[in-house]
C-alpha cells in the first residue's frame, strides 16, 4: 500500500497541487484547511473520483492544538497513523511591523510555525513506530533573508528553517527526514494582493523571468518524499535564482 499523507492547507494554491501530485502516485491523503470547507469538500471529490483513493478531508486551524490532537483521533482511526506530514498551511501579513497587533503576531506565529510543532509531535510517534517518515514544511526566502514590512512572517519562515534543521537531527537516528523547501515567488492566490506594475517589477528581478508554479513545489515535495533517506535537515531554495 501507499503511505498516507497529511496536507495543511490543501483548498487552494500550492498544498492543492501537493495534494494532485500525491493522489496522482495513489498516496492515501487527509487534506485540511481553516476557512474554505466548499473548496475543500470540491477538491476530496475530485480526488476520490479521478484517483480512487481515500481521501479525509477536515476544516479547522491549524495553529489550535486542540484541533490537530481532534485531527490525529481522526487520522488514527481511518488510517492507524501517517507516513508523510506536509506543513504547507499559512498566513501572510504585509504592513509595517508598528502598526502590527500582538493578536495578529500570535495568530500568524501559531498557523505559519506552532502548527508545525503541533502536527509533528503527533505524527512522530506513528514514524517511530514504522522507523521511518517524512516531515516537509514549505517555508519562504523571506525565512532565509528577511523582507521589509514582512517582519513577522520573516520571523516565523525563520523559525520553521530552525525548526526544521533541529528536529531533523533529532529524528535521523529513528529514519525520519525533515526538510524544508524555501520558497520564492509562487504564482498563488496570496501572491494576487501585488498590482500587475507589481508583478511585473518582481518577475524583473527573477532570473528565471517568471513567478514558480504549485506544481513545481509539489513536485519537490513529492520528491523529498520518496528519495534518498540521507537528504535530511536541509531548506532546498525553490525561487528562480531569485535570492
Amino acid at each position: 500500500m501507499k503511505p498516507t499523507a497529511l496536507i495543511t492547507g490543501a483548498s487552494r494554491g500550492i498544498g492543492k497541487a501537493i495534494a494532485f501530485r500525491f493522489a496522482k502516485e495513489g498516496y492515501s491523503l487527509i487534506i485540511n484547511c481553516n476557512k474554505s470547507a466548499d473548496a475543500l469538500m470540491t477538491l476530496k471529490e475530485e480526488l476520490v473520483a479521478k484517483y480512487h483513493i481515500p481521501v479525509l478531508a477536515s476544516v479547522g486551524n491549524v495553529g489550535d492544538y486542540t484541533y490537530i490532537q481532534q485531527l490525529f483521533e481522526e487520522i488514527q482511526k481511518e488510517f492507524g497513523g501517517v507516513d508523510i506530514v506536509v506543513n504547507n498551511a499559512g498566513i501572510s501579513h504585509i504592513g509595517l511591523l508598528s502598526d502590527m497587533t500582538p493578536e495578529e503576531w500570535h495568530n500568524l506565529m501559531n498557523i505559519n510555525l506552532s502548527s508545525a510543532f503541533y502536527t509533528s509531535k503527533l505524527a512522530i510517534p506513528y514514524m517511530l513506530s514504522k522507523q521511518q517518515g517524512k516531515i516537509i514544511n514549505i517555508s519562504s526566502v523571506w525565512g532565509n533573508i528577511g523582507a521589509s514590512c514582512e517582519v513577522a512572517y520573516s520571523a516565523s519562515k525563520g523559525g520553521l528553517n530552525s525548526f526544521t534543521k533541529a528536529l531533523a537531527k533529532e529524528l535521523a537516528p529513528s529514519n525520519i527526514q525533515v526538510n524544508a523547501i524555501a520558497c520564492g515567488c509562487i504564482d498563488t492566490e496570496m501572491n494576487q494582493c501585488f498590482s500587475d506594475e507589481e508583478r511585473l517589477a518582481l518577475i524583473d528581478e527573477i532570473p528565471a523571468g517568471r513567478f514558480g508554479l504549485p506544481e513545481e513545489v509539489a513536485a519537490l515535495v513529492h520528491t523529498l518524499a520518496n528519495e534518498s533517506n540521507y537528504l535530511t535537515g536541509q531548506i532546498i531554495t525553490l525561487d528562480g535564482g531569485w535570492c
